[in-house]
């Protein structure tokens, strides 16, 4: 496995998260059935720059905790043999690694998160990673489903992690 991390932003967490994120998409690849050896790519974003890029690429004019972009599509979430997954499968020519997508992370809200929500920065971190980790494998909260399929999934991998709120 291969995480490129990058902090951008400047924002200090109270733990090291580059040291944290390789345990945390290990376990969620997995959880998932991921059969593959993966490329990820975090990246610690300012306040400003996440909103930017929430405006950008999704139409909301807000700052937003992490944005996630896959570099598959799925037939259906973590769907690793269907017909979509597979025409749309990008390798790594250096590591032969899938190269899974790009997550965006902004501290400053994650910091702001923990506190309102009365927990440890480090257990919001790893939420927010796992939730763009089963983005990039596919799952969505669009719709209630969507949404209550992506909570179960989300909830067995924090569990799996014994990450508790």
């Amino acid at each position: 496995m291969t995480v490129y991390f990058e902090d951008e932003s400047g924002y200090k967490l109270d733990f090291s998260p580059e040291e944290k994120l390789e345990k945390l998409i290990v376990c969620a690849a997995a959880e998932a059935g991921c059969p593959y050896e993966l490329e990820v790519s975090v990246t610690m974003v300012t306040k400003e720059a996440i909103h930017e890029m929430n405006r950008q690429y999704r139409q909301v004019d807000r700052a937003t905790d992490v944005l996630s972009f896959p570099m598959m599509e799925y037939d259906r979430p973590g769907d690793f043999e269907g017909k979509a997954f597979v025409r749309s499968m990008s390798v790594s020519p250096e590591t032969q690694e899938l190269i899974l997508g790009d997550i965006v992370l902004c501290p400053e809200v994650i910091c702001e998160q923990a506190e309102e929500y009365g927990h440890s920065q480090w257990r919001e971190f790893s939420f927010l990673v796992v939730h763009s980790m089963l983005h990039l494998f596919g799952y969505d909260h669009i719709r209630e489903e969507e949404r209550t399929e992506m909570e179960r999934e989300q909830k067995r991998i924090m569990e799996q992690l014994k990450i508790y709120r």
